[in-house]
């Protein structure tokens, strides 16, 4: 039997750089939004390739960065001006954010089910689901595999005629728009498209579990939008995550530049330079902690092959996900089969996990009306999934200890 080792499920990989980053933000008296942010932002754009030209020729604005990602879902739902009457379908297996931002904005969630045996939402259902008061569909890429936004765009292209638009920029699109939760996959790509360039909006989380954290945080990316300027985005996006304020810290301080207005009643969730700058030093080291997650999640791949258990695809020839999370299924395994391993792994120092819980079994999507009978493909992915750790502080000798003890312990089952 192996000595016992207690491996975490996923611990924020910190290193000197972002301890430095920190503490030059400290000590250069700028705390909160400031030039960290504004060079976070930039990198960002890169990073997806929206980085773009405005009509003046200087570099557009095509990234926000906030607070958390369900700060830019419900932000990118109020730029396009959805709220209450309008409908949002949001994938029935998924965490609570992707659908409580929608409820945030005083608009109805309409849960859609899995297709059978994916995890990803039933393509098909969509164009029945889209009418008069649908104006957005909010895809999960889950694991950080990017969904498949091809069949999302010709959903809702498909029923352009019901679309029922209500401020210019929903005017602009002539559709509903497409809002990728993509709090999984910054750095996954899919047909040579990075993930920011593929939907409509594009939310990340640099939550600390993510892959690339900035303790708490997020950023919004957004592609062109006809007749629409990416920096009157941007600006609007500003005055919403800053109680309406017209001028950010940076400009209050230029001499005799105190003055400002108020131009909205509305909320507050920037980010601030302390949370940019590690977000600054995890992007130079993000390229090889990429490597390693593929590198992890090819190790298990090989390891479980034999089993009878069900993985996701996360590299092929056409895509190729940010290795974010890695799910199990135990195929022929009972919900009380699962939860047994689950407690068998922490008794052996394992921390593991279940991605996701679908809504329609919780407390408050159960008052919105919502019944998990009606959502069998996602009850049955939940049943028998289970999370193993995947990150980059992992040895080599703990995925092996992981593995083996896995593997004997649904050798049981």
């Amino acid at each position: 039997m192996n000595v016992k080792m207690n491996i975490p499920f996923s611990p924020p990989d910190m290193s000197d750089a972002e301890i430095d980053q920190v503490a030059e933000a400290l000590r250069s008296g700028w705390i909160t939004t400031g030039p960290k942010t504004k060079e976070f932002e930039h990198l960002i754009s890169i990073c997806c390739q929206t980085a773009r030209r405005n009509v003046g020729g200087e570099d557009a604005h095509t990234t926000v960065c906030l607070n958390s990602a369900t700060a830019c879902m419900e932000m990118a739902l109020r730029v396009l001006g959805i709220g209450a009457g309008d409908e949002v379908i949001v994938p029935a297996y998924t965490y609570t954010a992707t659908a409580s931002a929608v409820c945030h904005v005083g608009a109805r969630p309409i849960l859609v089910d899995c297709a059978p045996g994916s995890f990803e939402m039933d393509y098909d259902r969509l164009p029945a689901l889209i009418n008069e008061h649908t104006k957005a569909v909010m895809p999960v890429d889950l694991a950080g595999i990017v969904a498949d936004y091809d069949r999302v765009f010709a959903a809702v292209e498909s029923r352009r005629d019901v679309f029922r638009p209500s401020n210019d920029i929903q005017r602009a699109m002539g559709r509903c728009a497409v809002i990728a939760d993509a709090a999984h996959a910054f750095g996954a790509m899919r047909y040579g498209k990075m993930c920011g360039e593929i939907a409509d909006f594009t939310s990340f989380s640099f939550h600390a579990v993510k892959n690339l954290t900035t303790a708490e945080g997020g950023a919004l990316t957004w592609r062109p939008i006809p007749g629409i300027d990416d920096d009157a985005i941007y600006k609007q996006l500003q005055l919403l995550s800053l109680h309406g304020q017209n001028k950010d810290a940076l400009a209050k301080t230029k001499l005799g530049g105190w003055e400002y207005d108020i131009i909205g009643t509305w909320y507050k969730c920037n980010m601030t330079d302390i949370m940019a700058g590690i977000g600054l030093a995890q992007l130079k080291r993000y390229p090889e902690m990429l490597r390693r997650r593929r590198q992890l999640i090819e190790h298990y791949n090989q390891a479980l092959a034999p089993l009878n258990v069900a993985v996701l695809n996360h590299y092929d020839d056409n895509h190729c996900s940010s290795g974010h999370l890695y799910l199990v299924r135990l195929l022929d395994a009972s919900t009380e089969q699962r939860n047994s391993v689950i407690e068998e792994m922490a008794r052996r120092g394992i921390a593991t996990n279940v991605h996701y819980k679908p809504l329609p079994m919780m407390t408050a999507y159960k008052a919105l009306g919502y019944d998990i009978a009606d959502f069998p493909n996602a009850l049955e992915q939940y049943h028998n999934e289970i999370t193993l750790p995947l990150h980059t502080r992992l040895s080599d000798e703990q995925v092996d200890y992981i593995l083996s003890n896995f593997t004997e312990i649904i050798s049981t089952l």
